[in-house]
């Protein structure tokens, strides 16, 4: 059964993405990198759900979501960008399989560093860090999500690429088994994968042909 509460807080993060707040019900619990569906609490969306990623850590005193919202067709992403603090979100059973399994490489292309983003927190705070590198694809600088958190965390390696802001002075690739192979050096590691669907499978793909174990690729079934 649905859970409304309350937004307490939203915050922007990007020219398209904000945090947004919200009240934690008792004993509600979830592991980096769950996530659940979420829809607005107000007539017209309440049956309109969509799959986001928790971005709090379940010691975090209230809930957040990191969602980026796609203002250029009428949607749920589009008519989140015009709720504030008081309004409210319904929100679902708890589910997701990217969950950590030791150090590796995460990759991900654009908000598909979402479900990374309380893995790597709760890492942070363990002080456990140590061994794992973050790699994002954007189109442009400016797309980057938690650009300056992820960089300040202690132990964590990143690297960023963008494929559409010829004036960056960012890498200029698409992550692809090419690159893959020019970026990495140890196959035999774990490895995180979100993003796109064409992206993920190209890279499971990729990962297998250059000697990744299946089983050490972990992506959202």
């Amino acid at each position: 059964m649905p859970i409304s509460v309350r937004i307490l807080q939203t915050e922007l993060i990007t020219h398209n993405v904000r945090h947004y707040r919200l009240e934690k019900p008792r004993d509600f619990r979830f592991a980096p990198g769950q996530a659940t569906e979420v829809s607005i609490d107000k007539d017209g969306w309440r049956d309109q759900k969509r799959p986001f990623t928790f971005t709090s850590l379940q010691s975090d005193d209230t809930l957040e979501f990191t969602i980026k919202s796609y203002r250029d067709h009428p949607g749920v992403t589009n008519a989140l960008w015009g709720l504030e603090a008081g309004d409210s979100l319904l929100l679902r059973d708890v589910w997701g399989t990217i969950q950590y399994k030791g150090p590796g490489t995460f990759i991900a292309g654009g908000a598909g560093v979402t479900p990374f983003i309380a893995i790597l927190r709760d890492l942070n705070a363990n002080g456990g860090l140590g061994g794992n590198r973050l790699i994002v694809s954007n189109k442009t600088e400016k797309d980057i999500i938690l650009r300056d958190e992820f960089e300040a965390m202690a132990g964590l390696e990143t690297l960023w690429t963008v494929t559409d802001d010829p004036g960056s002075s960012l890498l200029q690739e698409r992550i692809n088994r090419e690159f893959l192979r020019q970026h990495i050096s140890d196959f035999g590691q774990n490895f995180y994968l979100c993003g796109p669907d064409a992206m993920v499978k190209d890279l499971r793909e990729a990962l297998e042909t250059l000697g990744a174990s299946v089983d050490s690729v972990t992506w959202e079934r």
